[in-house]
């Protein structure tokens, strides 16, 4: 694990400068080893990992995993047996009885996450590493991969496959239930996209793309520490640092188009307005029936606080307490980590920034998991139709929910980290 450095030798001079995407300070880059990271000086925030293993394995994971999506969308994934009744879904399938029940919302966020979403990844990778395999150019690779960007944000097949495990645990006490080919193509599925994604050198792609790299001449001259002070933008899609930004003035980056900006524009208040509608959409979700059975003993209204409790008086403990934690205090937790982070922001506190940074990136990466509760709603829904014994519905929490995920992730999305670090001033500047 390598660490960038910002010292003033003269043997450093010659290396590139850099700015951390979370903190904006410059530094210079030294050079890392395959399998290695790069890490900020000041944040320690992993500004670059090269890969090992090159564009071919990474080409073939890719290509694997746009076989094993179209097998996975094309075959049941589970089936419940009932006095001979077999009934299956697909994903497919369970969107399409959301949509038919009214759950449209919840219908089209299952579709994306975990339909579209993989796809995306899948193709997007093989759009820009087959050319290169061939030794030509990709087409449009700058658009692909701002797409293949908010793929992996929203694809979310390790979270659907956790899904998938607490429905067959909830079915089984219901009836038989029947794995279908789908379930073992989706978890390759999972495994391959991991796999590739850890493959895909985006620097070293861009580098055969376009020869421009993605730091400053070691000689660039600097008004201050951080990039902010010298007009300087580090895209946050591909990392390339381009000069010339005014703190109000919008670029488009030169090597793969996003949107260039100094400081995320109106950050603080977008991620409040987010905050304000997830706290209140907060405990309706937890208070209104995310389920509506009916069976021939009658109706029961399910929440997601009882579908815990459920779990864990029927012997499930461990997957009781992962539904509690995904679903309950994960959403709570995060709702008030970002609060908090806000609101030092705001105030311009500058103690413990180094820990504030940390929070920041650990709410980046649970936040997906509150989904889980989504996905085991829609099969539920989509296999407990045996009109004649038992039928399953998602309730109104379920959309409450579902809105509350959606929104601390655009929360968390719409935060800009350098906040935390505009009131301190470096150590040590770069020379």
């Amino acid at each position: 694990m390598s660490t960038v450095t910002s010292g003033p030798t003269t043997e450093r001079d010659a290396r590139p400068l850099i700015a951390c995407h979370e903190c904006d300070l410059v530094q210079r880059e030294p050079a890392v080893p395959p399998g290695g990271a790069l890490r900020c000086c000041r944040c320690r925030a992993v500004l670059y990992r090269r890969r090992k293993g090159g564009f071919d394995r990474a080409l073939a994971y890719a290509l694997t995993a746009l076989v094993l999506w179209a097998i996975s969308n094309a075959f049941p994934i589970v089936g419940l047996s009932v006095n001979g009744d077999l009934v299956e879904t697909t994903l497919w399938g369970a969107v399409r009885v959301l949509y038919r029940d009214g759950m449209w919302p919840l219908a089209g966020l299952v579709l994306v996450t975990t339909i579209l979403m993989p796809a995306l990844q899948a193709l997007g990778m093989v759009w820009l590493l087959l050319p290169l395999h061939l030794h030509r150019t990709p087409w449009h690779a700058d658009v692909v991969f701002r797409l293949l960007r908010i793929a992996r944000n929203w694809g979310m097949t390790e979270v659907l496959m956790l899904g998938l495990l607490v429905a067959v645990v909830k079915l089984a006490h219901i009836a038989s239930v029947v794995t279908g080919p789908a379930l073992w193509s989706l978890t390759a599925l999972m495994l391959l996209l991991v796999a590739a994604s850890s493959a895909f050198d985006e620097r070293d792609m861009w580098a055969r793309v376009q020869s421009a790299p993605s730091g400053m001449p070691g000689d660039t001259p600097l008004r201050g520490p951080t990039a902010a002070a010298s007009g300087i933008c580090v895209c946050h899609d591909c990392g390339l640092c381009t000069r010339g930004a005014q703190r109000h003035e919008h670029l488009s980056c030169p090597r793969c188009g996003a949107t260039l900006h100094l400081r995320k524009p109106g950050s603080l208040s977008r991620t409040w307005a987010f905050l304000s509608a997830a706290a209140i959409l907060y405990i309706p979700a937890n208070t209104l029936p995310v389920m509506n059975t009916s069976s021939l003993f009658g109706a029961q209204k399910d929440t997601i606080l009882s579908g815990v409790a459920y779990l864990w008086h029927s012997g499930s403990w461990p997957l009781a307490i992962i539904v509690f934690i995904a679903s309950i205090a994960v959403p709570m937790l995060k709702i008030l980590a970002i609060c908090y982070l806000a609101a030092s922001a705001n105030l311009r506190m500058t103690q413990q920034s180094a820990q504030r940074a940390r929070i920041y990136r650990i709410v980046e990466l649970v936040g997906r998991w509150s989904m889980l509760d989504i996905y085991v709603i829609a099969v539920l829904v989509a296999l407990v139709q045996f009109s004649a014994v038992a039928t399953i519905e998602a309730g109104p929490a379920s959309i409450a929910f579902g809105a509350v995920v959606v929104l601390t992730m655009f929360a968390a999305m719409s935060f800009d980290p350098r906040l935390i670090w505009d009131v301190e001033t470096p150590r040590e500047e770069p020379r």
